[in-house]
């Protein structure tokens, strides 16, 4: 066999990311490593893309599974439901203490955010005096809610949506982020950023219509496109009196937050607002099967209870009932197992690491996070840590060129996914995720951390040591002299 067939007979099947070459490939997965067929053990300081809640190789959820195909495997949810998936919704109403009456389970979190924008529709349809002129959703720029041609069209993320832009919907508008580091100007208040936002979002509402939007969707905290930002105190309810005002719907993705990531099992429980649509999906099944929800408001619910009696929506795979069992059974593992107070603990002690190892870096212009949720930021920015945050909830790494422009590096620089790349070579053996567009959608540099809820102190150690080589490695361990 010649060297050139020998070389197209190795190239891989698969799409991957980049067709430049194979990621690493991944022949074990137990606790928080990961085993790459050269042996090397990789700690997933990511959990995947924030996924693997509980680490990997769980004995009770592979049992879970393993009882479920003794069951049921599969049946179509409109004609039939199970055990698996009665269970797991009845479980997802009660943590709400009944405020979301109904659940949708699906596959992903694009899916469910685009039964969320479908319901949001039929919600108004079925109106006991219909607004079928209602069609237009407002949300936020930068802002990230999957790669299906709806929930891209809802994201306000430029580089995702880019060369997709001709082919999304119209009926779609970004108001500004909650976020401080980059948003709230330095004389105001947390009073008044909030203020200013809110009529931002009014002002919207009246320039496409009021009467024409369906509702206003956001992140309870934003995801990897900003890097774990939480909302300024009284954001979420302020933009919540707006959408009220007009009639809307208050739409909140937790995708990313939600399931315990932040240190509650559902985020706007810190914030005091509940929505009437919400969406979930990674920590809901931990990796452990595809699966996501959209979970139903009372308000939502009555509305449809009245009118058809019926979701226009279904998936083939919907309700699938292994995911329904393994996610119950992760949840299960979550309660007994204690992991949402070690979420809060644990994050609080990285949070404090991270900023004791980084902090006064050069090009580390902010830490910012909640929960097990801590993001590094890159750019040319000055260290102004989020203002108005919960004790040790509010961090995020920003890393940066001048810490005091906040001028993002080039895009074409490609600072994290270099470290993306450095972490995963063997001698710092650790995988973070990057982030970009941080700055205006294109450019600005994240590195976030997101670990399983039950690691040790040990465990917060030796991510925060290997992740801060990694970095170090790329940017230099100079510390800016001026703090």
């Amino acid at each position: 066999m010649s060297a050139t067939i020998a070389s197209e007979a190795t190239l891989s099947s698969v799409l991957h990311a980049s067709l430049g070459g194979s990621p690493p490939r991944i022949v074990a997965a137990r606790g928080n490593y990961l085993r790459t067929e050269d042996g090397v053990d990789i700690l997933d300081a990511s959990g995947g893309a924030a996924v693997s809640c509980i680490g990997h190789g769980h004995p009770r959820v592979i049992q879970a599974i393993k009882d479920q195909l003794d069951a049921v495997e599969y049946c179509f949810s409109p004609w039939f439901t199970t055990a698996a998936y009665e269970r797991l919704a009845k479980f997802l109403t009660d943590s709400t203490g009944g405020v979301m009456q109904k659940v949708f389970v699906c596959s992903s979190g694009a899916e469910a955010v685009e039964a969320a924008l479908k319901m949001a529709r039929q919600y108004f349809m079925e109106l006991a005096e219909p607004q079928p002129q209602r069609t237009r959703f407002i949300a936020r720029d930068r802002s990230y809610h999957g790669n299906t041609l709806g929930s891209l069209s809802v994201s306000g993320h430029k580089a995702r949506r880019t060369i997709y832009e001709p082919m999304l919907s119209q009926n779609m508008t970004h108001v500004s982020p909650c976020f401080a580091y980059r948003g709230m100007k330095a004389d105001e208040t947390d009073e008044q950023y909030v203020a200013r936002l809110a009529q931002e979002l009014e002002d919207e509402f009246q320039r496409v219509g009021s009467d024409t939007v369906c509702g206003f969707v956001a992140e309870t905290v934003a995801g990897l496109t900003l890097g774990g930002v939480p909302p300024v105190p009284g954001y979420l309810k302020a933009m919540k009196a707006v959408c009220d005002k007009h009639g809307a719907l208050f739409i909140l993705d937790e995708v990313f937050a939600g399931m315990g990531r932040t240190g509650t099992l559902h985020a706007w429980e810190q914030e005091g607002v509940v929505p009437h649509l919400q969406t979930i999906a990674k920590g809901l099944g931990a990796g452990y099967q595809a699966v996501g929800a959209l979970l139903v408001s009372k308000q939502v619910v009555d509305v449809l209870s009245k009118g058809t009696k019926a979701f226009v929506h279904f998936q083939t795979y919907h309700g699938h009932p292994l995911a329904c069992a393994a996610a119950y059974e992760v949840q299960q593992v979550i309660k007994d197992e204690g992991l949402i107070e070690n979420c809060r603990e644990m994050g609080a002690y990285l949070g404090e690491l991270l900023k004791e190892r980084l902090g006064s870096h050069k090009h580390v212009g902010d830490i910012r996070g909640r929960g097990l949720v801590w993001g590094v930021s890159i750019d040319h920015s000055s260290a102004r840590y989020c203002r108005g945050a919960r004790a040790n909830e509010c961090l995020q790494i920003e890393i940066v060129k001048d810490r005091q422009t906040k001028q993002p590096f080039p895009v074409t620089d490609k600072i994290a996914p270099t470290i993306h790349a450095t972490g995963l070579r063997k001698e710092f053996a650790i995988s973070l995720i990057p982030g970009g567009g941080v700055a205006d959608g294109t450019h600005g540099d994240l590195i976030v951390l997101a670990p399983a809820y039950n690691v040790t102190k040990m465990d917060v150690e030796l991510i925060v040591g290997r992740a801060a080589k990694a970095i170090e490695h790329v940017l230099g361990g100079q510390r800016d002299a001026k703090l």
